[in-house]
């Protein structure tokens, strides 16, 4: 924890670790108190077991219940924007969520990824060599982060956005290829109280533009904490 004042919580992404949004949590720790978390299986902290989406929302739920938070801004960039929907749909101790180029929608169907899903159906039955299937993210892992894996991005959350009443600003790159921009529109129209920014970036768009970022936020924090 940095700082002191209304809490924020940043939520790294998938592979990420304390150090994504460490520049981003020192900035805004002379007006907030930042909290910087390793989610389960990455950085410092180890995977206890097979776990689910549910399994690391929790795990928020229980510092913010360990620190008395109350009134908290999420901030989540890819799988961490999914842990971040799940919170805002169900807790009432959110006060907004910022989802950067976040995880988590169901994808329009692709005929690339529709012939990948069938060729691996095929060499599965035939019990042919699987190492090479799978997203690059996938192909790292094994044992139970490898299934973790699974679990979380085979939970789609298009269901709960209409669940969700905090404030919720959404930070995308124009040049996102891994959660393309049309997901931001999709979030945008089905979150009731929601702004969107588009930033000329990648799937890291808050590394890629990172001064405009932080500019964003630091508005954006001073209209809702008013």
């Amino acid at each position: 924890m940095l700082g002191q004042g209304r809490d924020v919580i940043f939520l790294h992404g998938w592979g990420g670790s304390v150090d994504s949004f460490r520049g981003a949590a020192e900035y805004f720790s002379k007006d907030y108190r930042c909290t910087l978390v390793d989610f389960y299986g990455f950085g410092a902290s180890e995977l206890p077991k097979v776990l689910t989406l549910d399994d690391y929302a929790l795990a928020i739920e229980e510092i913010m219940e360990t620190y008395s938070m109350r009134d908290v801004i999420l901030v989540g960039h890819s799988f961490g924007g999914r842990v971040a929907i799940l919170l805002a749909a169900r807790n009432l101790n959110i006060k907004s969520i910022v989802l950067v180029d976040s995880a988590g929608l169901k994808p329009r169907f692709s005929l690339k990824k529709a012939k990948r899903k069938l060729i691996f159906k095929i060499k599965k039955a035939l019990r042919m060599d699987l190492s090479n299937c799978g997203s690059e993210d996938y192909k790292k892992l094994s044992g139970d982060m490898r299934q973790t894996f699974k679990n979380v991005i085979n939970f789609h959350l298009d269901g709960y956005l209409d669940k969700i009443q905090c404030q919720t600003l959404i930070i995308w790159g124009k040049y996102d290829k891994d959660t393309p921009p049309y997901m931001a529109r999709r979030l945008h129209k089905r979150i009731y109280n929601s702004g969107i920014v588009f930033l000329r970036g990648g799937h890291y768009s808050y590394l890629d533009c990172y001064n405009q970022f932080l500019a964003i936020l630091r508005s954006y924090f001073g209209d809702i904490c008013r």
